[in-house]
């Protein structure tokens, strides 16, 4: 149906995913959220996922500089990188096709 923003959405809830490619791995999902939560259920599914995971990433990370100083800390967080990497390339591919990825290992602030 023309007109009716299935484009768009469809863009919208990939940009969110890839949003830390993109320098803004909070900002961009949250924008999205706030402006489409009324207009699109399942933008706003998407934004609201993308937002909780990478915020999720950074609480993880947190500790895992203080790590840094017995060296436990550099492999935890090159998994996190390996892990985020992954998963957004993973959720963005399955916004694509129009289905919903649930990032693992999420603390589901935003919902």
């Amino acid at each position: 149906m023309p007109g009716s923003g299935q484009g768009s959405d469809k863009l919208l809830s990939i940009l969110c995913h890839i949003s830390p490619f993109l320098s803004v791995p909070f900002l961009l999902p949250l924008i999205v959220y706030l402006v489409k939560r009324e207009d699109s259920k399942l933008v706003a599914a998407h934004a609201s996922e993308a937002f909780n995971f990478h915020l999720s990433l950074a609480i993880y990370a947190v500790p895992c500089w203080f790590l840094i100083f017995i060296l436990i800390g550099i492999p935890l967080l090159l998994a996190l990188g390996l892990m985020l990497f992954i998963c957004a390339i993973v959720a963005a591919i399955k916004a694509s096709e129009g289905g919903f990825y649930r990032y693992p290992l999420t603390i589901r602030l935003l919902s």
